[in-house]
């Protein structure tokens, strides 16, 4: 099985949700950002989520936006990023990673060459929040030959005979993107939330991650009685940024502060103990 399959396989035998946390690459540096995502396995992220820069991210928050302006600034790029998921790998051969970000670089790229250096990188999946269903083709066979997932985004207004198209050509698991509108902003309500796994369920036999909004351990708990797994991002990132200097380096601790976070998130959904 796919790292994505035998991670879900896993927590399902633990019988409990999974915590998807997301970092922007290279953001604000590419030291700091490498010892990010090297410590987020231990400090209780179960997939990983990581930003590829855009320099127009229209489905992101301010967060994440001014994130991707300060990787950018410091050299980051599509090739830095399979480098920093190279690295990675050679100390964790065992946690998702999937590359989450706009079709623009992927082309320019190249699809099936950047399918293939993705793989050999040790990408697991994509997420590709621009690339509507109908146009996809170009980048489901490619990444499929490659052994790559390509997670399904579905939304609130996302209408039954909408889903049964996106989640078609849909692998891994689905990203249910709890609100209208962009990352790090509003939250949903357990009701909506819990109508809307009712009725992905009714499509799909894939995990589906809950995202968009949650902030806090407690919100992070609840998604996690109702779906499959929690994404957070837009509070990761913004932990980040309140660990940067005025000139926007990153001060001493950062890396801690932000870890620390995260195991405050997860411990949630480990029953209230420390992943650690």
């Amino acid at each position: 099985m796919s790292r994505i399959a035998t991670r879900f396989a896993a927590l399902k035998e633990e019988g409990r949700a999974g915590l998807v946390t997301f970092i922007t690459a290279g953001d604000p540096d590419s030291a700091t950002s490498q010892s990010l995502l090297d410590g987020l396995p231990a400090a209780g992220a179960d997939l990983i989520e990581l930003g590829v820069p855009f320099s127009d991210p229209m489905a992101d928050g301010p967060a994440i936006q001014a994130a991707s302006i300060r990787a950018l600034a410091s050299g980051a790029s599509v090739a830095r990023t399979l480098d920093m998921v190279r690295n990675f790998r050679r100390r964790d051969g065992l946690t998702p990673i999937i590359l989450m970000g706009y079709y623009n670089p992927i082309h320019a790229w190249g699809v099936d060459a950047f399918c293939e250096a993705a793989a050999r990188a040790g990408v697991d999946g994509l997420i590709v929040v621009d690339l509507p269903p109908e146009e996809a083709d170009e980048l489901t066979g490619p990444a499929g030959a490659h052994g790559i997932d390509l997670i399904a985004l579905t939304a609130p207004t996302t209408d039954d005979a909408r889903l049964s198209a996106i989640l078609g050509g849909a692998t891994g698991f689905v990203y249910y993107v709890s609100i209208a509108g962009v990352t790090g902003t509003a939250s949903a309500g357990r009701e909506a939330i819990a109508g809307a796994m009712e009725r992905l369920r009714r499509h799909t036999g894939l995990p589906v991650a809950v995202g968009f909004g949650l902030k806090s351990p407690a919100q992070v708990a609840e998604g996690g009685t109702l779906a499959d797994a929690a994404v957070v991002g837009s509070a990761i990132v913004q932990k980040v940024a309140d660990g940067l200097d005025a000139s926007g380096r990153a001060k001493p601790g950062l890396v801690a502060e932000v870890l620390a976070f995260v195991r405050t998130l997860a411990a949630g959904l480990r029953g209230g103990a420390s992943p650690l």
